[in-house]
């Protein structure tokens, strides 16, 4: 695959699975072993199945969830992503009931690509912190005093 055939690939992952809520294109988009190392999440997520459920939670809790581009790059058979998310808490979250509050969190992903043209292996970063305080889960710190514990 081209680097700009990789690209593609990781920009259709975003558009399809997460701005349209294409959960079905998970099937076309990864491997059967595809692996998602995600350190907000107790596991990894696994296969096609393991990130429709994944995304799935993401879309019911924030049914108008857009995902934005910001920078990319690829080289080899990886393709990193730096990104923006926002969307309003419309659905219970990590156990958190519906807040109505919109929010947004920045995160960076990369992806390996196999020579098939699938995502086989992914590595995820993003502000989970931010994104649990802005819906109430955690609360925000409203300022740090210079010699303060917290």
């Amino acid at each position: 695959m081209s680097l700009e055939e990789n690209k593609a690939l990781s920009c259709r992952e975003i558009e399809e699975i997460f701005n349209r809520g294409n959960l079905d294109a998970a099937d076309e988009i990864y491997t059967a072993d595809f692996v998602d190392h995600d350190l907000s999440l107790p596991l990894e997520v696994k296969g096609p199945k393991g990130m429709k459920a994944n995304v799935g939670m993401y879309c019911s809790a924030f049914p108008d969830l857009t995902v934005t581009l910001k920078d990319q790059l690829a080289e080899g058979d990886k393709v990193a992503n730096r990104w923006t998310a926002r969307g309003t808490h419309q659905g219970e979250f990590e156990g958190v009931t519906p807040t109505r509050k919109e929010m947004s969190f920045t995160g960076m992903h990369i992806s390996r690509i196999n020579e098939e043209g699938k995502i086989s292996e992914s590595w995820e970063n993003y502000d989970a912190l931010g994104l649990m305080r802005q819906i109430g889960a955690v609360p925000a710190l409203e300022h740090l005093e210079e010699g303060s514990p917290t």
